[in-house]
C-alpha cells in the first residue's frame, strides 16, 4: 500500500516512528514533510498528504501534529478524504470499520509512540464493513 505522511514540527518525531513501522511492514511511504522539528505550519504538509489520496499518488494518508485536531480538519477539507482523529486503538478501528477512514490524524502530545504504532497497525488491518454504514459514506462524499 502507498501511504502519504504529513506533519508539522510538533508531530515530526511521531511521523518518523510511524514511517519506520510502515516501511518495515513493506508499505511504500510518501513523505510530504515536515523534514525536521523546526517550527512549521501543519497545512503546508498535511494538506498535500491528504491530497495524495485524491490524486492517486497514495492509497491512504496519516497526518501528525501536537494534538492532531488541526491536522484532521485540514485533511477533511479535501473532498473525498475521510480523516479520523485517533487517540486510541478503538478510535482507529471504528474509523475504518464504520467510516471507511482513508486518513488518520495522530497528536504527538496526546499519544505515546507505542500507542501510535498500535493505532496505525489497527487502522491498516481493519476492513470497512460497509452495509449499514455505506449510506453515511455516500452522504459524506456527495457533491
Amino acid at each position: 500500500m502507498k501511504i502519504a505522511l504529513g506533519s508539522d514540527h510538533a508531530g515530526f518525531k511521531r511521523k518518523e516512528a510511524v514511517k519506520a513501522l510502515l516501511q518495515s511492514l513493506g508499505h511504500e511511504v510518501i513523505d510530504k514533510g515536515a523534514f525536521n522539528d523546526q517550527q512549521s505550519d501543519y497545512p503546508t504538509y498535511c494538506r498535500p498528504a491528504a491530497e495524495a489520496i485524491i490524486t492517486g499518488e497514495a492509497d491512504r494518508a496519516i497526518v501528525f501534529g501536537g494534538s492532531g485536531n488541526g491536522e484532521a480538519i485540514v485533511a477533511n477539507r479535501v473532498k473525498g478524504v475521510r480523516c479520523a482523529l485517533c487517540w486510541s486503538v478503538e478510535t482507529a478501528r471504528l474509523g475504518r470499520q464504520h467510516n471507511n477512514a482513508n486518513c488518520i490524524s495522530i497528536g504527538e502530545r496526546q499519544v505515546s509512540e507505542e500507542l501510535a504504532l498500535e493505532i496505525v497497525k489497527t487502522w491498516l488491518d481493519t476492513p470497512f464493513e460497509g452495509g449499514r454504514h455505506q449510506k453515511r459514506i455516500e452522504l459524506i462524499d456527495a457533491p
